[in-house]
């Protein structure tokens, strides 16, 4: 048996029911950096995401809690829409990937680790960045700390406007 250390996760397990979606506690809390959220608007914010498909892995979430795009008013759309461009755009100046795959897993079946709360991923991509890990060993290695990765990406986006 494989055992994966995450002490990060206790404060997630011990939430109340009512506290169980992670995007709403991120949108409620102060605590940004303890919570790698790089940005926050009027409707929606950007977070790192903890458990990354790659290094510089981004979601932006809106505050409200709803499951579809379009329970969302025009205003939050397009708030969401430009936070999904500029996190690509931080990423470009940042980490230099060359490609993104930008997504949203609506509903359980699609992979919806929240499926109650609508929110887009926003994955940087470099040639070669899949390698025999993932299929023989069933482990992804993300080479860089996310405190790292939080601050290298907060100091790019402090110069873009």
């Amino acid at each position: 048996m494989d055992l994966l250390w995450a002490p990060w996760r206790f404060k997630y397990l011990t939430l109340t029911p009512k506290e169980k979606c992670i995007f709403c506690y991120l949108g409620r809390s102060s605590e940004d950096k303890k919570n790698l959220v790089l940005k926050r608007g009027d409707y929606c914010f950007i977070v790192m995401n903890r458990f990354p498909y790659n290094t510089g892995h981004l979601m932006v979430a809106p505050y409200a809690h709803k499951a579809d795009l379009k329970e969302f008013s025009n205003k939050e759309r397009s708030e969401m829409l430009d936070f999904v461009i500029l996190s690509m755009e931080v990423l470009k100046n940042a980490l230099k990937p060359d490609g993104f795959n930008i997504g949203a897993n609506i509903g359980d079946i699609a992979g919806a680790g929240y499926p109650g709360h609508f929110h887009f991923h926003i994955v940087p991509r470099w040639g070669g960045d899949t390698n025999f890990m993932p299929v023989i060993g069933g482990a992804k290695v993300i080479s860089q700390d996310l405190l790292q990765v939080y601050e290298k990406l907060s100091s790019v986006l402090n110069t873009i406007k």
